[in-house]
C-alpha cells in the first residue's frame, strides 16, 4: 500500500511540473497584448483551425516550425505565447519549447486555447 501511494503522488507531481511548464496568461492578457502587437503569439493548432479563425494578429506554427528563428524577435527575452485548442491539449508545447531551444526565455501558454477563446467572446480572425 505504501509503494502505491509513494506512486501516486510521484506521478501527481510529475503531472502537476509537465503541465506548468510554462507560465499561464490569461485570455484578456493576450487580448491586450494582441491588440498592443506587444508579444508574438504562436497558434499551434494546425492549418486548418488557423484558416478558421485564430487570435489576432497570432502566427501559424505549422507555417514557420520549419524557419522559427526567422519569425521571432532577435531579443531573447521578448514575449512569445503558445497556444493550442482548449485547456488539455498539449500541443502548444511543440512552439514553446522550439522557442525555448532557440533561446528564449519569455514564454507563456493560454492554456484556455483556442475554444476558451472564443467562448469568451473574443474576435478571431481568419487565415489569409
Amino acid at each position: 500500500m505504501k509503494k502505491l501511494l509513494a506512486f501516486l503522488v510521484t506521478a501527481s507531481v510529475a503531472v502537476s511540473a509537465y503541465a506548468g511548464e510554462f507560465t499561464d496568461i490569461s485570455i484578456n492578457d493576450v487580448n491586450k497584448l494582441a491588440e498592443s502587437k506587444s508579444a508574438v503569439i504562436i497558434d499551434v493548432n494546425g492549418d486548418d483551425s488557423f484558416q478558421a479563425g485564430h487570435v489576432p494578429g497570432a502566427l501559424n506554427f505549422a507555417a514557420i516550425k520549419d524557419n522559427l528563428a526567422t519569425s521571432l524577435p532577435k531579443k531573447k527575452d521578448a514575449l512569445i505565447v503558445a497556444y493550442c485548442g482548449n485547456p488539455k491539449c498539449g500541443a502548444y508545447l511543440k512552439a514553446a519549447k522550439a522557442a525555448e531551444k532557440l533561446g528564449y526565455t519569455n514564454i507563456k501558454h493560454m492554456s484556455a486555447g483556442i475554444s476558451g477563446w472564443k467562448e469568451a467572446g473574443m474576435k478571431t480572425e481568419p487565415g489569409s
